[in-house]
């Protein structure tokens, strides 16, 4: 009887390496669930590429006495085209399956997403990452109320659902408060259920449930995510068999946005509301500058005292020492009361706000400048260089493969033709023999006819022969262009992929071994300033004992304690000057992780240019080899 059957023919499966071998569209298998559920666990990537050839029947295990169900998720993210459930029973399942072909107008079919479709495409069902080509979702559900849920005085409750892949379900993600014996208008003033990453969107699919208190159905709504649209929803409630119930709804708000991971979020929600954020920033400047005025009104109070005082001027110098430093920034010199027989040899004067700026030349003289491995020089790194000899090795190489096979096609047809045209050759004579023989018996005009109407019935012949051979070479050359391009486009897409992890590997190790380099350039800058600072005292002593070589132990001492203390804030000033120097470096090697992330989406874009290229370069090519072994009218006519 199955061989009556023209469109599917059943099939035993044996492997998915024996089905991709024979390659047999009409054949469909049929999958106990144990046995799908097996396969799917082991092999899930060949369980997708399978169903891209063929088809695969999923039907529920004997065992199932009560007419149970299993999950059709499950398969259905493998891209099995027939899941047979019992629908003699109404559960999950079963609304699952009910509300996933309400959308199509209840047809019985829907289209699956291209990159389960597409040859060049691979798709992992338990995949916990972004789909390359796939923006995630957010998806923000708040149930504001309820109207009509039911006639009877009892409190009713909300359940919310999601069903997808496995790192996109959860079930009973969200519960409301149940409401006081209000089942006409209930509210619920609670806060939204937030999915905040939902990895395939066209996949998954949103239930919310509606329960009266004891946990009595009274309705529910499957909704895909794809049709979800944001804004505020009234949603009609369905019953257990997907059927429009007439009163009951749920008021609700719902958001759908694009997935945006949390190292972004500032940025976008400054794209999203530039205004709020502009405001912001006002807001947080005119804080700053009530803060700096209120400094600047204390330092010009401070300038009054001391131009209002009588105080000689070394009271003055001392009034300076006590002002505290701004963070330890302040440029004013911290210079400690000095001896008495040193006062008289130093008079104060406006010289003495000089050390202000050899202060900074000191700290200026120590820090060393770091700065941030470019882009391109992470590029010439061996590591990369390396990976990128092996990619353009392998590229190479799958382009030498497929010159190769089509050498050997236009080989094969041009000694097909050969034959063709030598066996019309041999034909030709022959038939001229046997007339020439036949006309010597009997000469006359007649005989000469049929030989020029045999003749040209063998001409007409050969050549649509030879068109049949044309048309097909056409088709062979057409199918080895497009399985080139769409090799050599996958290839440079995962050649790309491969070569961002490499960038981003190898900023991250560069990096790590900068800021390690910087932890010991920071310590050996300190130990410099204090060498330099005690050059600074020594310098000073000699100089108070050769203006007066009777100096006592206690005016060293003093000289050496006021060093001291401007040796601390030297050191403070050192340590600020080194964290504004690191956390410049660190700005610079984000920019540079965002620069790694931008070149992703244009290589690309480059890589579709240059496969259009390529596509058209491949065509010229073929176009002339048609030319060579072809005649000029029909490549004419292929090129309209």
């Amino acid at each position: 009887m199955s061989n009556l059957v023209i469109y599917i023919q059943p099939v035993k499966f044996n492997s998915f390496e024996a089905s991709k071998k024979i390659n047999r569209s009409y054949q469909m298998s049929s999958f106990v669930e144990t046995k799908a559920l097996e396969q799917l666990t082991k092999c899930p990537v060949e369980f997708v590429e399978y169903n891209k050839l063929q088809l695969s029947r999923i039907y529920p295990k004997g065992t199932r006495v009560d007419s149970s169900n299993y999950n059709p998720q499950l398969f259905w993210n493998a891209g099995c085209q027939l899941v047979a459930l019992n629908f003699q029973t109404i559960d999950l399942s079963m609304q699952l399956n009910l509300g996933m072909y309400e959308y199509n107008g209840k047809c019985g079919y829907r289209l699956k997403p291209e990159f389960m479709r597409r040859p060049d495409k691979h798709f992992d069902p338990f995949t916990e990452s972004t789909v390359d080509g796939i923006v995630a979702n957010t998806l923000s559900v708040k149930i504001i109320s309820g109207q009509f849920l039911s006639d009877k005085k009892v409190g009713t409750y909300v359940e919310i659902d999601m069903f997808g892949l496995p790192v996109d379900t959860k079930r009973k993600a969200f519960k409301t408060k149940t409401s006081q014996g209000n089942a006409i208008n209930p509210v619920w003033e609670e806060e939204a259920i937030v999915f905040k990453k939902v990895v395939l969107p066209t996949l998954a699919s949103l239930r919310i449930a509606v329960f009266e208190e004891g946990g009595k159905f009274i309705g529910h709504r499957i909704i895909p995510v794809s049709a979800i649209r944001p804004g505020y929803h009234y949603i009609s409630l369905r019953n257990e068999k997907n059927q429009s119930l007439t009163m009951p709804a749920l008021f609700v708000y719902v958001e759908v946005k694009d997935y945006v991971p949390d190292t972004f979020a500032d940025v976008i929600e400054a794209l999203s509301n530039p205004i709020r954020y502009v405001n912001l920033m006002e807001q947080r400047a005119n804080q700053l500058a009530a803060l700096t005025l209120e400094e600047g009104g204390e330092e010009e109070g401070d300038k009054e005292v001391e131009a209002g005082s009588d105080a000689p001027s070394e009271s003055k110098v001392d009034q300076r020492v006590t002002l505290p430093a701004e963070n330890g920034l302040s440029h004013t010199p911290i210079i400690a009361p000095k001896p008495p027989s040193m006062m008289g040899h130093q008079p104060q004067s406006a010289g003495s706000l000089k050390p202000s700026v050899k202060t900074e030349d000191i700290i200026q003289s120590v820090l060393t400048e770091l700065d941030a491995q470019t882009l391109e020089e992470l590029k010439q790194q061996k590591g990369f260089v390396r990976e990128q000899r092996k990619q353009y090795k392998e590229m190479k190489e799958l382009v030498r493969k497929h010159h190769r096979k089509t050498s050997e096609l236009i080989k094969e047809h041009t000694a097909r033709v050969s034959e063709l045209q030598s066996q019309q050759t041999r034909r030709r004579s022959a038939l001229q023999k046997s007339h020439k023989r036949d006309g010597k018996k009997s000469r006359s005009e007649n005989s000469l006819s049929t030989l020029d109407q045999e003749l040209c019935e063998l001409d007409e012949e050969c050549n649509q022969r030879l068109a049949e051979l044309k048309e097909q070479q056409q088709q062979q050359l057409l199918t080895l262009r497009q399985e080139q391009y769409y090799s050599e486009k996958y290839q440079k897409r995962e050649h790309i992929k491969q070569l961002v992890e490499k960038l981003t590997a190898i900023a991250e190790e560069c990096q790590s071994i900068q800021l390690k380099k910087l932890r010991d350039i920071c310590e050996k800058e300190k130990k410099d300033l204090k060498k330099k600072m005690d050059k600074k005292r020594q310098e000073k002593i000699n100089e108070a004992k050769s203006k007066d070589k009777n100096v006592t132990e206690e005016e060293k001492l003093e000289i050496n304690r006021s060093f001291v203390n401007e040796v601390v804030q030297y050191i403070k000033r050192l340590e600020d000057a080194q964290s504004k120097r690191q956390e410049k470096l660190l700005e610079k090697h984000k920019d540079i992780c965002q620069q790694i992330l931008d070149e992703r989406p244009k290589s690309h874009s480059s890589v579709f240019s240059d496969t259009l290229s390529c596509a058209w370069e491949v065509l010229c090519v073929w176009m002339c080899h048609q030319m060579e072994a072809f005649d000029v009218k029909h490549v004419v006519q292929l090129r309209r």
